[in-house]
């Protein structure tokens, strides 16, 4: 992907002449720029995201705890698409193309504005399957990006051809998911389906025909920060349950316990997280997509956590129609995803044959922690147990960028 285009730095670009609208060229940023953080903009936008993860994390609790676990787990796994899915387009566009104009920022903002809409629907999919409002707001967001695509490809050299099919790709997308709103029952939910493999394959398909650069340690970041908020709803769960034991003081201990133990397991998580160099993991175009696409299930157990606690709570309260093994389940099933998604994508190939052992069989643990007693403690035993073997067992420098490429 390097080498192929016409990269330029920040610095290029704003000593780039800027047309009579103020505008500036939006060419290709260069994949080795030193020094390449997240911008203001790009922090900004993610704001909005904590909106939208909180709403689906609650949601998705309160179908849990009225027993609907089933139909909880369809549709937030599928308002989690749509979160995840914009959230991801956009970071790998800025990683790319970001310019600092007014244009670049008021296209972002109108796509700010899709995500607080899609998060008003999330609700009334939860309850009813109403997809109108989650539709028409994710549209708004992906016409956004055809703009900034169709922009970008004025100035993208030789990934002019990339930027024609991801633009064309998502505007035809976008017309099959207007036309979805006239369909009901059956043919409604295979149509969602289609659509959403339609969307993930539009990426594939254009870095085939052309291809776009990636800033490894830029690109790397944006997805450290956006677990960081997703993290942080299951801080906002522990802090419920604190603030649950002052008002039900019969269940002080068992709610307070819960809270450490999710403070625990969250700071534990976090650890494993971020115990490799994830630079290294997307070396290659499929590592890239491996890291891309894998990540959803990293992103969406993280939210389901914060939604296990918040279930577990209810649970202890008495307002939970789960017995107290399928309560546990909400919140190990989500951890050992994680714990087996971000091994798969970022920590195996950096990690010797010890922690490559460790992490699964972590994850395994984690998933038998229902059936044993005090199963959210030994969960918080287990996760400290292996963040101890990342702390004596160091990332392999170097693995990933000579282990061959990985889909």
């Amino acid at each position: 992907m390097n080498g192929t285009n016409r990269p330029a730095g920040l610095d290029d670009i704003a000593g780039t002449a800027t047309s009579r609208f103020r505008l500036t060229p939006m060419v290709p940023r260069d994949p080795d720029e030193p020094g390449r953080t997240a911008s203001t903009l790009e922090l900004f936008f993610d704001l909005v995201f904590v909106v939208a993860v909180s709403i689906a994390a609650v949601d998705l609790a309160h179908a849990l705890a009225e027993g609907h676990v089933l139909d909880g787990l369809v549709a937030y796994a599928v308002v989690f698409f749509g979160i995840w899915w914009a959230w991801m387009n956009f970071t790998w566009f800025a990683t790319s193309f970001a310019t600092d104009d007014w244009l670049y920022r008021l296209l972002t903002i109108v796509q700010m504005g899709g995500v607080l809409a899609l998060a008003a629907g999330i609700g009334p999919f939860f309850t009813s399957r109403d997809t109108t409002v989650l539709i028409l707001s994710y549209v708004v967001m992906r016409v956004a990006m055809v703009a900034q695509w169709l922009r970008a490809s004025r100035s993208a050299g030789s990934s002019r051809r990339a930027t024609q099919v991801y633009a064309a790709g998502i505007a035809g997308v976008q017309v099959l998911w207007l036309a979805s709103l006239l369909l009901s029952g059956p043919a409604a939910g295979i149509a969602l389906v289609v659509l959403i493999l339609a969307e993930i394959s539009v990426p594939v398909v254009a870095e085939t025909r052309g291809t776009t650069p990636w800033h490894p340690h830029h690109i790397t970041e944006r997805y450290g920060l956006f677990t960081l908020i997703l993290l942080g709803e299951s801080l906002l769960a522990s802090a419920n349950a604190i603030i649950e034991a002052l008002a039900e003081h019969e269940e002080l201990g068992s709610l307070i316990s819960i809270a450490v133990l999710a403070l625990v397991v969250t700071a534990a998580l976090w650890w494993i997280y971020f115990w490799p160099p994830h630079h290294e993991a997307i070396t290659t175009f499929g590592r890239s997509l491996r890291y891309g696409y894998v990540h959803y299930f990293v992103f969406a157990a993280a939210g389901a956590f914060s939604a296990g606690v918040e279930v577990e709570i209810d649970t202890i309260t008495g307002r939970s129609a789960l017995g107290e093994v399928a309560a546990s389940y909400t919140v190990s099933v989500p951890v050992a995803v994680f714990l087996l998604g971000i091994w798969w994508i970022a920590l195996r190939d950096q990690a010797d044959r010890v922690v490559n052992t460790a992490v699964p069989l972590a994850a395994v643990l984690v998933l038998a922690d229902p059936v044993i007693p005090l199963p959210s403690a030994v969960t918080a035993v287990v996760l400290v147990a292996l963040v101890v073997v990342l702390v004596v067992r160091p990332p392999v420098s170097g693995a990933a960028a000579t282990g061959s490429e990985e889909g």
